[in-house]
């Protein structure tokens, strides 16, 4: 089995690059699985973490893990108060905004009882188009065929927010079997081989719970992304593993002593 890539680690927390396709930790929603995030880096490790935020199975990118209770419970705080910054990158249908703010309610899928049962909360993201290519072939009643790259700035954090955003918004991500249009999927898995969600969060930003200084992690795309982007004229938007742990910033008041 491939090793994790391990994008950062000190004695508190670690970084890692989650594959797609890999589920996080034990579900009642996926039984039979038996391949978790969670139980290889444990073993790769060779010792207990703890997770503190998610991602969806089919996403990509970084995830961070504590390396005990005590530091999950205080990331864990900071992803609920909205203390972190995260980034993702997405493949969508047609010519998306150039810059615009989604704030669309949003009610939870938890499967505990049906959706329509469920109280909508607010949700906001922050969307920006960063290219877009048409292509000379018709994929679905057009004679060609638009797709852009969006970064996402997602302001809250609710379930499926990204793909559900995007989707209202008329630009669903490809790859997404249950937000998506599967002619467009179909296509990219067939065409482009990118049989897979094409959505990555490439960039996590934080204070360090217990550290004097802010973690930035960047995160690369796994091969089937790249590929795409070098295929697709956006090898210049092309993310890179790396870490920036600047010390915080003394307050003003200090800085003139």
């Amino acid at each position: 089995m491939t090793p994790l890539n391990i994008l950062y680690q000190d004695e508190h927390l670690v970084a890692v690059h989650k594959p797609s396709g890999l589920l996080v930790h034990r579900s009642a929603l996926a039984r039979g699985e038996t391949e978790f995030l969670l139980q290889r880096l444990r073993d790769q490790l060779g010792k207990r973490v703890y997770p503190v935020h998610r991602l969806d199975r089919p996403t990509s990118g970084v995830m961070v893990f504590a390396l005990s209770s005590s530091v999950a419970g205080l990331l864990s705080d900071a992803f609920s108060e909205r203390q972190v910054e995260k980034r993702y990158l997405a493949v969508v249908r047609g010519k998306a905004p150039e810059s615009e703010r989604l704030d669309y309610p949003l009610r939870e899928e938890d499967g505990t009882r049906p959706k329509a049962e469920m109280p909508a909360m607010p949700a906001m993201t922050d969307v920006r188009r960063l290219d877009s290519v048409e292509l000379p072939v018709q994929v679905d009643r057009y004679q060609v065929a638009r797709y852009s790259l969006v970064e996402a700035r997602p302001l809250t954090g609710r379930r499926h927010q990204i793909r559900r955003h995007l989707s209202r918004r008329g630009y669903p991500i490809i790859g997404d079997a249950k937000h998506g249009k599967s002619v467009h999927n179909r296509f990219f898995a067939e065409q482009l081989n990118a049989p897979r969600l094409l959505l990555a969060a490439t960039y996590l930003a934080f204070d360090h719970p217990l550290l004097d200084k802010r973690v930035q992690l960047s995160c690369a795309l796994d091969d089937t992304m790249t590929a795409l982007f070098n295929h697709l004229g956006w090898a210049g938007h092309l993310p890179l593993d790396s870490i920036r742990t600047p010390p915080h910033a003394m307050p003003s008041a200090l800085q003139a002593l």
